[in-house]
């Protein structure tokens, strides 16, 4: 078993000085019930604490390290760039560079713009379609996130559709009224909405694969169907590939399902797993963000050079080698392969869930098709598994509600060590079901 003495001591000063004692809310553990180790260092698949803790770590910092940890020739292109400045608020020859390669990979992107965040990235996407439709209401799906500002801080009650109920203190109604929600894979849902109040729509903004109610693949016909709406009612469809992107496949699930959406939004690998991401999408419409066109949004860390540089080293390496995206989803495939076999052979209602590289282990023994089938899951055989896994140093999201990723540094003998440990924990959980 771990022990975890500097991390509870850590936790317990960090409280006194940040909310909760962190920066993020996922990282405190409230949902797992327990205290979140300290991370201290990672290399390749591992991930090491202050209590000097060794985990294989299937969180990847939320997705971005599909190469592992401390890749050498992504370090080795920061050591370089760091001594030229970490900031210049002015333009540079990597960010057009970077702009090259994203749009190699996802053509779609005819035009970009580099942000820090997601959030600032799903944010102006929207203020872009809004002002480029002269309209003012979206249509989110309830469990897919879109970062944390105002508009998308929505979810849906109970009902087809709910119109502007804001999902935390602090955002105005007057904001979240123009948000509607609907269910995740509901194509009946969104063509009712459309069919009545279609063109007074600005956006549709999506998770083409969710993974913030855990790994939620689109039911066949679904982006088909946003698609076709939103270009009959000529609303713009945004895919919030944030999480997905070089994830579901070297092109994001735009490639893997064969859709165009009008803007993309990406965020983690872009950037190296430094601050950065980008939306962009048809010329058309990127063109009307100043200074070519009326709609604002500026930044100044916008394009950091460290940030590019590390996002520059990442994707070449994948676009240099584009093999390492079938060995990451092989690698996903046998894990998640095994995980079903041992769930089955201790009678543990499992559903694994799995889109390119990333993955959830549902405790249920429906599929999960929406945020409702996610919310019906067995939290306490959730719970066990996940305890089991992090004290046998096997660092996995501390959600029900969320995805794990797999690595290129993640060779087949930690694959076998990780459902080794996961064998232990169904036999433990097949006594309490």
């Amino acid at each position: 078993m771990l022990q975890l003495g500097k991390s509870e001591k850590a936790f317990e000063e960090a409280k006194r000085y940040m909310p909760g004692g962190v920066n993020s809310p996922v990282r405190s553990y409230r949902s797992v019930g327990s205290n979140p180790p300290f991370i201290s260092s990672a290399s390749g698949s591992r991930i090491y604490d202050i209590d000097n803790n060794e985990y294989i770590d299937y969180v990847l910092s939320w997705g971005p390290m599909i190469l592992g940890h401390a890749n050498p020739e992504v370090i080795a292109s920061l050591q370089e760039a760091i001594p030229r400045g970490t900031s210049y608020g002015a333009p540079t020859l990597l960010e057009t560079e970077l702009a090259k390669k994203i749009q190699a990979f996802m053509p779609s992107m005819e035009m970009v713009r580099l942000v820090s965040s997601g959030t600032e990235s799903t944010m102006s996407a929207l203020r872009v379609a809004r002002g480029y439709t002269g309209r003012d209401r979206i249509v989110k799906f309830v469990g897919c996130y879109h970062g944390h500002s105002d508009a998308l801080l929505v979810k849906a009650g109970s009902g087809l559709a709910t119109f502007g109920v804001p999902d935390s203190p602090g955002v105005p109604k007057g904001v979240a009224e123009n948000t509607i929600t609907l269910p995740y894979n509901d194509i009946d849902a969104i063509t009712k909405l459309f069919n009545e109040i279609g063109d007074t729509i600005a956006a549709v903004i999506v998770e083409p694969v969710a993974g913030n109610m855990g790994c939620v693949p689109p039911v066949p016909g679904f982006l088909e169907a946003l698609r076709t709406l939103t270009k009959e009612h000529g609303s713009v469809l945004i895919f919030d590939e944030v999480m997905c992107g070089f994830r579901a496949s070297s092109g994001g699930a735009q490639k893997l399902y064969n859709i165009k959406p009008d803007l993309t939004c990406l965020g983690k690998i872009v950037g190296g797993g430094m601050p950065m991401a980008v939306f962009g999408g048809s010329a058309k419409i990127m063109s009307e963000i100043a200074p070519s066109g009326p709609i604002y949004q500026a930044g100044t860390l916008s394009g950091n050079p460290i940030a590019v540089t590390s996002g520059l080293a990442t994707l070449s390496i994948l676009q240099r080698d584009p093999t390492i995206f079938k060995q990451v989803e092989e690698a996903t495939k046998t894990l998640c392969e095994g995980y079903e076999r041992l769930a089955a052979q201790y009678n543990v209602p499992v559903v694994v869930q799995r889109v390119g590289s990333m993955f959830t282990v549902f405790f249920t023994d429906k599929p999960v098709h929406n945020f409702d089938d996610a919310s019906q899951c067995n939290e306490a055989h959730f719970k066990i598994f996940f305890h089991h896994n992090l004290s046998h140093g096997i660092y996995m999201a501390p959600s029900p509600y969320e995805s794990n990723f797999v690595s290129i540094c993640h060779k087949h003998s930690e694959i076998e060590r990780t459902l080794a440990v996961a064998e232990e924990a169904f036999k433990i959980i097949s006594n309490h079901v």
